[in-house]
């Protein structure tokens, strides 16, 4: 795959990074390049219906990174649906590689994952480019965590897949698990000793109302002091500082200082004053929030075929207009139109 000529063109009219009307800098590019998924994880969809929206081609979606890598973008996460399904994904990521941002800097590439098909992939998309992976998974237990998934032998695929990450040098590994009261919450402690044993940084993430089937209630969430407080009763924790300040995760150690937890409080303490955040689904819409009742048709206008500096004032017009914050839990709250599986992490 040839990389396109629209960077070169962005990097020497791009006078600022990406602001919205906040005041934040957006730098972090989330993008989904497939709504396909192999597993039915029961609390994220219904198991009912497969993908419901298009995906591009792989020259399409360089395209539009780089209009936004152009514009002050430094990281770009790559996701699904299950990102790995995506034939022409190492070319994706071969191509990104050579990407600079407008410091001259390289691109941090990273990807998430459900890992069913890491072991034989890892390598390979190392090779290729990619810096980090994050691997999804909400269960240490092998029957839980097949109960979830709803796909035989899931289990055993996804924990080779951690191994070989770790090896090929996909690093720092995170693994993500969603919490849900009654649900998967009695994993929590199996998580910690999971996080020292796999030499991994678990990330226990909030339930959200992003889900297929539309069953969330605050009832629900486990929030991060009952998390802390539960871990700190079998292996005691220390915070640690963040990295960055738009990042997401609290973050802890172990007391020996071995091993690493993060939890993700969206729900019981919000992060939106320091989003840094913009999202594109699979058939190349902007989303400036997860929780978003609209979405921008940055393909469409591709497509059409507006002019480069059509393009990026259309992006820097809908990054300006990016939401204040979400609004989970207030009277008159709303969904978003798409589930997570579809939006993309």
């Amino acid at each position: 795959m040839a990389a396109s000529s629209l960077l070169p063109d962005l990097r020497t009219s791009a006078a600022t990074c990406l602001t919205d009307s906040h005041g934040r800098v957006i730098h972090d590019l989330r993008v989904s390049i497939t709504d396909r998924c192999n597993y039915k994880c029961i609390y994220c969809r219904t198991g009912e219906n497969g993908a419901q929206y298009p995906e591009l081609r792989i020259d399409e979606y360089l395209r539009l990174i780089e209009l936004f890598v152009g514009l002050g973008i430094s990281k770009v996460r790559l996701t699904g649906g299950e990102p790995l399904l995506r034939r022409g994904l190492l070319d994706l990521i071969r191509e990104l590689a050579r990407l600079r941002t407008i410091d001259g800097e390289q691109l941090d590439i990273a990807l998430t994952t459900n890992g069913h098909l890491l072991a034989e992939l890892a390598q390979p998309l190392r090779a290729a480019g990619l810096h980090r992976v994050t691997v999804s998974m909400d269960a240490v237990d092998e029957e839980v965590f097949q109960r979830i998934t709803r796909v035989p032998g899931s289990f055993q695929a996804v924990l080779a897949g951690v191994r070989a990450a770790r090896a090929a040098g996909l690093t720092p590994l995170k693994i993500n698990c969603v919490l849900l009261r009654g649900f998967n919450d009695d994993q929590v402690e199996g998580f910690a000793r999971f996080a020292r044993a796999e030499d991994v940084a678990v990330r226990f993430i909030e339930f959200m109302p992003l889900e297929e089937g539309r069953l969330w209630s605050p009832e629900i969430v486990v929030p991060l002091k009952e998390i802390v407080e539960r871990i700190g009763r079998v292996l005691p924790l220390k915070p640690l500082p963040a990295r960055d300040p738009s990042e997401t995760a609290r973050r802890y150690t172990f007391a020996d200082g071995v091993g690493e937890i993060g939890i993700i409080a969206p729900v019981s303490e919000a992060f939106c004053g320091a989003c840094s955040r913009v999202r594109l689904t699979s058939d190349g819409k902007i989303r400036t929030c997860l929780f978003s009742q609209i979405e921008h048709d940055l393909y469409g206008r591709l497509r059409a075929g507006e002019s480069i500096g059509e393009l990026r004032d259309y992006v820097v017009r809908t990054v300006q207009g990016k939401e204040a914050r979400h609004h989970i839990g207030e009277p008159g709250f709303l969904k978003p139109s798409r589930s997570m599986v579809h939006i993309g992490g």
